[in-house]
Parts: C-alpha cells; structure tokens; sequence
C-alpha cells in the first residue's frame, strides 16, 4: 500500500485577531503535535509556520506572508497538510491514514475485511471494516491485537456477535 507524502493535519476554521493568525482545527494527535513543525501546506503551497500556541483545543498560527485579517480570511476551510517526512513519530506510531485500506484478519488469521473508515467517538475510536458482512470494532486493546501500519495489517479479536 503506498503512503502518500502529504498529510492532512486539519483545518483553518477562521481567523483569529486582526493580524492575520488563523485558528486551526488539528485533526493530529494534538495542536502541540502540529505546533512543532516548520512548514505546511496549504493549496499545494509551502508555508511556514513562524509561530503558534494551543488555545482551547485549537492552534492559533501565525504563517509567513499571513499578514492580516483579509489574508487569513482567504484562508477559511482550507485543508492543512503537512509533508510527512517531517514528522518524527514515536517507535510504534503511525499515522490513522496509513492503516485505511488495510486488511483486517483474526489472531488465526482469518479475513475479517478491509479497513474502509475509522470513526471518532468520545469513548474511542471506532474501525469500520467491510468484508462478506461490516463489522465496527472499537480501537481498543480488547479487540485490537497489533496494527502493522508498515505491511497494512491489522490483527483484531472478536467477540461473538460482533
């Protein structure tokens, strides 16, 4: 399964002040996670990141050449990316893009299906896998064996009924 180079890391949602900061919606681990890197992407365009501080879940950013509310504006519900070759993930972190696709088999290793979807819930995270039937298996330990981002496998237990 090929990566893709870039990935979506969220959303400019609006404007913040009147000195062209854009407040984005992080769709990463977390806005600090965002916050560390030099550049993004926006339209396919490298911008840097010159600053940004987490305020109410958010990162308030300030991107070179942003340098007031009119250009921030223009900005509005664009998709931010960033390269992933400038990510540093921890030993055994992936990002959720990377598993989509995946084959999802049982610790006998049978086929359950393909990931299709990944739903946020505020419990955990819910994987949609599509097979002869769907299943929706929450993203916890009791059910998820291994991911294998790096061979796109996914190893899950079932329960009955599931």
């Amino acid at each position: 399964m090929d990566k893709k180079q870039f990935i979506e890391a969220g959303k400019v949602v609006n404007t913040h002040g009147v000195k062209g900061e854009v407040k984005i919606q992080v769709w990463l681990d977390s806005p600090e996670f965002l916050k560390k890197f030099k550049t993004v992407y926006i339209d396919n365009k490298a911008i840097k990141l010159v600053s940004g501080r987490v305020h109410k879940g958010f990162l308030i950013a300030v991107l070179d050449g942003v340098e007031d509310v009119n250009a921030a504006m223009s900005l509005k519900n664009k998709t931010v990316y960033i390269d992933r070759k400038d990510a540093r993930l921890p030993k055994g972190a992936y990002f959720l893009q990377d598993i989509i696709g995946a084959a999802v088999v049982t610790e006998d290793g049978e086929s359950v299906g393909t990931l299709e979807d990944i739903l946020e819930t505020p419990a955990s995270q819910i994987y949609v896998v599509k097979g002869e039937t769907e299943h929706l298996i929450p993203a916890v330990d009791e059910f998820i064996v291994r991911v294998d981002a790096e061979n796109a496998v996914v190893t899950v237990r079932l329960i009955e009924g599931m």
